[in-house]
This record gives structure tokens, C-alpha cells and sequence, in this order.
């Protein structure tokens, strides 16, 4: 019988631990910007005056080969293939910032969602940031529900009021 009298408690405890893990998880969730990190894939920029490394080096003509045509008109061939013409940027992603390695310096290059998002599509980011804010808002509801079922247990019935 004594065993039967500490087990609502102990169940409301495991739910209020319950009930902040969610709630912590959720919430760092919505505030963090490492949802998604990796490398992406993407071109080497042509070598030029200002940029001299990590570029694709095209051979220019001479100025007196081209005295008549100008530097658009002549086709260049690159015989370069493979993963020779790409760079791999790390980056990190979340619900507010994308963030992407920056080869000029050692800083991030960081964007907002709402730059990277097309037009169309940002009801539905929104949609979404609304419906996890709803979210964290009924974790905190319940959390304080149940705050107040652990802390008010004087009467059993008004523990059952809170839970309905």
C-alpha cells in the first residue's frame, strides 16, 4: 500500500523531467543554426589580377595575337576535370542563419532565412515558425501545469483537475 501512495508523484516527476527535456530540446532547436552542417560542392572562380589562388587558371591570349578581336571573342578550353574545379565550403544551416565558409578570409559568410528563401515559399517558413513557437508555447503550458500538480499536493482531486 505505501508503494501505491508515492507513485503518482513519482509518475508526475518523470513527467515534468519528461516535459523539460522536450522543452529545452525544442527550444535549442529553434535558436540553433546547426541543424545541418557538411560540405557543399561548388565552382572555383576564374584566377584573375585580384585572385590568384584557389581559381581555375585559363590561358589568356597574348596582346599580339589579339590585336583585332577581343578578350570575350576568344574561346578558352580548360582541360581540367574532376574535383580540380571545385571547392569544398563547409557550412552550417538552421531555422534563422545559413552560414557558409568564406575562402577569402577566415570569417563565415552568413545569410537569414529570408534572403535564401524565394518568395513564393516564405508562407510556408513562416508557417512553420509559427507552428513550432505554438509548440513551445503548450511545452511551457504544461510544464507549469504540471509544476503546480508536483508542488499543490494537499488534494489529490484538484491534481486530477489540473490534469484534465
Amino acid at each position: 500500500m505505501e508503494l501505491l501512495k508515492g507513485l503518482p508523484l513519482h509518475r508526475t516527476f518523470l513527467a515534468v523531467i519528461l516535459n523539460l527535456l522536450a522543452l529545452s530540446l525544442s527550444t535549442t532547436a529553434l535558436l540553433g543554426s546547426y541543424w545541418c552542417t557538411g560540405t557543399q560542392k561548388v565552382p572555383k572562380p576564374l584566377c584573375g589580377k585580384t585572385k590568384a589562388t584557389q581559381c581555375i587558371g585559363v590561358p589568356m591570349p597574348s596582346d599580339a595575337d589579339s590585336s583585332n578581336v577581343s578578350s570575350e571573342d576568344v574561346v578558352h578550353y580548360s582541360w581540367e576535370t574532376g574535383d580540380d574545379r571545385f571547392n569544398f565550403r563547409y557550412f552550417h544551416t538552421g531555422m534563422w542563419l545559413s552560414c557558409e565558409e568564406n575562402m577569402e578570409g577566415p570569417e563565415e559568410k552568413c545569410r537569414s532565412f529570408i534572403e535564401l528563401s524565394p518568395p513564393a515559399e516564405r508562407g510556408i517558413l513562416w508557417l512553420s515558425l509559427g507552428s513550432e513557437m505554438l509548440y513551445i508555447s503548450l511545452l511551457l503550458i504544461s510544464f507549469i501545469l504540471l509544476m503546480v500538480e508536483m508542488l499543490h499536493t494537499g488534494n489529490p482531486v484538484c491534481g486530477l483537475k489540473l490534469n484534465a
